[in-house]
């Protein structure tokens, strides 16, 4: 939990969210917290000074990644991540008091949770309309408020409550097990101490002309035994056909294969945005492959350097 001094974080609004709950998760008691219209707004208030961080959701274990974070952290002056957070996702079927299940032809929810509910939707509710909300708060709070043209919203269980709305269900879900990861995200600075169960997050655009290009950037990963938990797609936004790879690699900066990998993606790529190394939400431990691990690369390098005859460091 961050809480040094009076900090002051933007999230994903309006409170209630499920964003909402993850920055609960590391701000403290003392922390101002700002709730957002949208993601690029709440990363916008972090760039401008406005707040120390911003906490937004980068992916669903159900939907993949959220492309409005993953292209926001790369636009503007730059961003990295501090730290990670999961929180479980169990939406609520949430109405007006009076309000029945015949009587819904309309729920405003996220995308996300839309996508994540279509099908319990159709089991029990038939064929209604999706309204889109900027978030899973949002259209519960505007339900609330009497002037919608829908008769439900997809939304947090604690969130219904909160507005006054009666739940027709609190446990709406095609995937019972699904979460969502959240980041915090701050202007550059130093990074999380490394504890040996940790993420670095890149953004790495591919040469357009070569051909092959693609297996060259993952061999600089598999090469170090470096193991990737996400890897996307996204369009780079000048011509058809041209992405680039946003990317989480097993591994602190610190850590001597995470180096040698962005030497190596430094060789061979156009473009490699370093978006920060966190410790891992899971806590797992990474356990480096054989001859990966910090002293095996100290050892070949004093190896070379003693085959030169004199003391140099060689990088990959």
């Amino acid at each position: 939990m961050v809480s040094d001094g009076h900090l002051r974080f933007s999230f994903l609004g309006p409170r209630g969210t499920f964003c909402h709950a993850a920055v609960t998760q590391v701000a403290d008691q003392s922390a101002e917290l700002i709730p957002a219209l949208d993601v690029p707004s709440a990363l916008k208030m972090a760039r401008e000074g406005e707040v120390d961080y911003a906490v937004v959701p980068i992916e669903n274990s159900v939907e993949g990644g959220v492309n409005a974070t993953l292209d926001t952290l790369t636009h503007g002056k730059p961003l990295e991540i501090k730290a990670e957070m999961l929180v479980p996702i169990r939406f609520a079927l949430a109405v007006r008091p009076g309000t029945t299940i015949s009587d819904i032809h309309r729920i405003a929810t996220h995308p996300h949770a839309w996508a994540q509910c279509r099908g319990w939707i159709t089991d029990h509710l038939g064929d209604v309309i999706h309204v889109p909300a900027t978030s899973t708060a949002a259209g519960a709070e505007i339900l609330a408020s009497g002037s919608t043209d829908f008769e439900a919203a997809l939304c947090p269980v604690p969130t219904a409550a909160e507005y006054g709305l009666d739940i027709l269900s609190d446990d709406v879900a095609d995937n019972k097990n699904a979460v969502t990861r959240f980041i915090m995200a701050a202007v550059p600075g130093r990074q999380p101490e490394r504890t040996g169960a940790d993420k670095t997050t890149l953004m790495v655009q591919l040469p357009s002309d070569e051909a092959g290009a693609l297996l060259t950037m993952l061999e600089q990963f598999s090469a170090r035994g470096v193991n990737l938990s996400r890897i996307e797609s996204r369009p780079i936004g000048d011509l058809m056909g041209r992405y680039a790879f946003s990317i989480d690699a097993e591994g602190h900066i610190e850590d001597e294969r995470i180096q040698a990998v962005l030497v190596g993606l430094h060789r061979v790529c156009p473009s490699v945005i370093f978006l920060g190394s966190y410790p891992s939400a899971s806590g797992e431990r990474v356990r480096p492959q054989p001859g990966t691990a910090d002293s095996d690369f100290i050892s070949a390098r004093g190896w070379v350097a003693g085959l030169l005859g004199h003391n140099v460091e060689i990088f990959d």
